[in-house]
């Protein structure tokens, strides 16, 4: 079974989501920045009417802030029912592989930025890390983020 994905970078490292669950890739627009938000919460954007969280995915990873410019990307994700912005450097491909390709995360510490990966994809030299959405944000987290910006 073939399994689709949308490869974007974040600095040398390569990551992938679900081409089914991404909604939309936007151009870095400003964003509302919220009081009381985790680090890597960035704020929210409001997209035709719907308050979107924006998650720093190097910030999420450990990897510190993303210092963003125009050239960043904002890859809209559905997650549980609710739409998350993830900040990426910039869209690589869209990429297709055999679901017997996906490799498990080795396991090397507990609560590590590796619960947030769903496995590995080895390509041309190339590994993408595939990106576990729901496991990314809990649902009190975007919960929580949307409901800030309406207060």
């Amino acid at each position: 079974m073939q399994s689709q994905f949308i490869s974007f970078a974040i600095g040398d490292d390569q990551y992938g989501v679900d081409i089914m669950a991404v909604r939309e890739i936007k151009g870095w627009a400003d964003i509302t920045h919220l009081p009381r938000q985790p680090e890597y919460v960035r704020g929210v954007l409001n997209l035709r009417g719907a308050i979107v969280p924006i998650v720093d995915l190097r910030c999420r990873l450990g990897e510190g802030l993303t210092e963003t410019t125009p050239l960043h990307i904002v890859i809209i994700v559905q997650v549980n029912g609710r739409q998350v912005g993830l900040i990426g450097d910039r869209v690589l491909d869209i990429v297709s592989v055999d679901a017997s390709q996906i490799q498990p995360v080795p396991r090397t510490a507990q609560g590590a930025s590796t619960d947030f990966l769903s496995g590995l994809v080895s390509l041309d030299n190339t590994m993408i890390a595939l990106i576990d959405l729901p496991n990314l944000l809990s649902v009190q987290e975007v919960d929580a983020a949307a409901s800030g910006a309406k207060n």
